[in-house]
């Protein structure tokens, strides 16, 4: 595993993971989730690219402040970030809520955004789980702190670790689903997924959404990547979203469910190394960005 490094960002400690040399790709993780979904893509990556992966601000190992945990608050985070390591320019990859915050990089700093990789993103329509939508609801972080509590977490390890006793293995994805639920015993994660949720989330669906900007970059090189059997967020946005970009390609992962990346990783890094070689970064996104927002 790569090592974590730190750095303070208007006072806050924010740990990344940073390996590889060439053209920089950002890897934005998701929601109650951290740098490490990305481990078993980082390293085979990093062969061929320079790679950044950072726990945002109320995940993995960085700091958990009393803040704003919007989507434009983290992309300045990555922004940020950009500015701390000398990075001018990237691709910025992003999945599930991460894919949410990427496109919102590339509509607040086009001029640093020089291709787009949506995995399984959040904010391109309203339909998504039910649980998410239970979640954002008064209350739900008491039933949380229960659901994630650290009896709780231990017993799905030892279930976990009882079943790969009997030689039953859990599939990437359901791993890295577990991992997440391990992480929310910490009070302040989970204070921090509330607030995350409650801002991008309600009782009927997600609220903050893209697809009336989508035009705006209809000129940024695009690689939209969903699992076909994605239970979180729908397939049809990843369908939806392709349709509405000029210049994307879509890519199903077939048998794989919200973690993409995690069920077939070596597809992902192939995808992914094909696509930053065999497209030309974006000039021409900061002039039509400006226009439209004149």
């Amino acid at each position: 595993m790569t090592e974590l490094r730190h750095v303070a960002i208007h006072g806050d400690d924010v740990a990344y993971r940073d390996q590889g040399e060439g053209p920089a790709v950002i890897l934005v993780h998701g929601m109650a989730s951290s740098s490490q979904t990305w481990d078993s893509v980082l390293e085979p990556l990093a062969r061929h690219l320079r790679v950044v992966a950072p726990d945002l601000l109320g995940h993995g190992i960085t700091a958990k402040p009393r803040t704003d945990y919007s989507v434009g608050a983290h992309a300045n985070t990555i922004r940020d970030l950009m500015a701390e390591l000398g990075i001018d320019r990237a691709t910025i990859v992003g999945h599930s809520l991460g894919g949410g915050v990427a496109m919102q990089f590339a509509y607040q700093f086009p001029e640093r955004c020089e291709r787009l990789v949506l995995v399984a993103a959040g904010g391109l329509g309203p339909d998504v789980a039910f649980l998410l939508r239970a979640l954002t609801l008064p209350g739900s972080e008491y039933v949380l702190a229960l659901a994630c509590h650290t009896k709780v977490v231990d017993a799905g390890g030892a279930l976990t670790g009882w079943l790969r006793n009997l030689g039953v293995q859990l599939r990437p994805g359901a791993a890295e689903v577990l991992r997440c639920h391990g992480s929310l015993s910490d009070g302040q994660a989970r204070d921090a997924l509330v607030q995350t949720l409650r801002s991008v989330i309600d009782v009927r669906g997600q609220r903050v959404s893209a697809t009336n900007r989508l035009y705006l970059a209809r000129d940024l090189p695009t690689l939209i990547v969903w699992g076909d059997r994605d239970t979180i967020i729908p397939v049809s946005h990843a369908y939806a979203a392709n349709a509405a970009l000029e210049r994307s390609r879509l890519e199903l992962f077939e048998g794989a469910g919200h973690f993409p990346h995690c069920d077939q990783p070596q597809r992902f890094v192939e995808l992914l190394v094909d696509f930053v070689r065999s497209t030309e970064p974006a000039s021409d996104i900061p002039t039509a960005l400006s226009r439209a927002g004149s």
